[in-house]
């Protein structure tokens, strides 16, 4: 008798493509997925920050492919993704949160989270699921989600609405792809300190709310998003497809 063998957990001869792939959980994606042996490309809207990026990433004896792409025009990320070779695994990190009470959420914060938050991963993946379904071999897709996904949070309505709507996308693209091979699936976050939330998370108050609803009682690091990713990415993910991977430290148990 043959015995069993555990699929990989590798990526080499895999192309990602990772959309806010110049910093935070986006870079610590990219990290990761090449650490694992895939060839990377990061998508974002700043030259210097994807320059940045790839010299902090060759530092290390990793090569990123910086790709500057505005990918909220969707005729821009048709032009662009044409030019590239087809990718294997797909990460749309891409996001913006814009936090307020829900009696006082205006017209233009609205429309600018579900824009990036929603449309634009909405549109990224259609154009790069074509190509894979046209390929043949199949493929991963891997929205950045959030917990907040899954439950509500005060002052988040918006931010809530457009993670909410991410889920139920994901669970559509699952049913249509899956046919095709590519697997389709979100992973979700609790509170990360990145340079963007370490502000928020050094008040006292708000520091209270998060460890008092996590239940590991801790923040979380970038380094606790890049197994799952990998995981979500690799073979070893191959029957899991129109799933959300809670990364919440216990956040949504209750």
């Amino acid at each position: 008798m043959t015995l069993l063998q555990t699929p990989s957990f590798t990526l080499h001869g895999k192309r990602a493509l990772v959309t806010g792939g110049s910093r935070g959980i986006g870079f610590a994606a990219a990290v990761a997925l090449a650490q694992a042996g895939a060839e990377v490309w990061i998508a974002a809207r700043g030259r210097e920050a994807l320059a940045h990026a790839a010299g902090l990433a060759a530092e290390h004896r990793l090569a990123f492919h910086p790709l500057e792409l505005d990918i909220t025009d969707a005729q821009e990320v048709e032009r662009v993704l044409a030019t590239l070779p087809t990718p294997d695994i797909l990460v749309n990190s891409a996001g913006l949160a814009r936090h307020q009470p829900f009696l006082e959420v205006n017209e233009d914060n609205f429309d600018a989270v579900m824009t990036l938050n929603l449309r634009a991963t909405f549109f990224v993946s259609q154009r790069v699921a074509r190509r894979m379904r046209a390929g043949s071999k199949g493929g991963a897709i891997i929205h950045i989600s959030s917990q907040m996904g899954h439950v509500g949070g005060p002052e988040r309505s918006v931010y809530c609405a457009s993670k909410f709507a991410l889920e139920g996308l994901t669970r559509t693209m699952a049913l249509e792809l899956g046919d095709a091979g590519i697997r389709v699936n979100t992973l979700c976050p609790t509170f990360i300190e990145t340079d963007l939330t370490r502000s928020s998370l050094a008040d006292p108050a708000f520091r209270h709310y998060v460890l008092d609803n996590i239940k590991l009682r801790r923040p979380g690091r970038l380094e606790d998003i890049m197994g799952p990713v990998v995981f979500l990415a690799s073979d070893a993910a191959g029957l899991i497809t129109g799933s959300a991977l809670m990364v919440d430290g216990g956040w949504t148990a209750t």
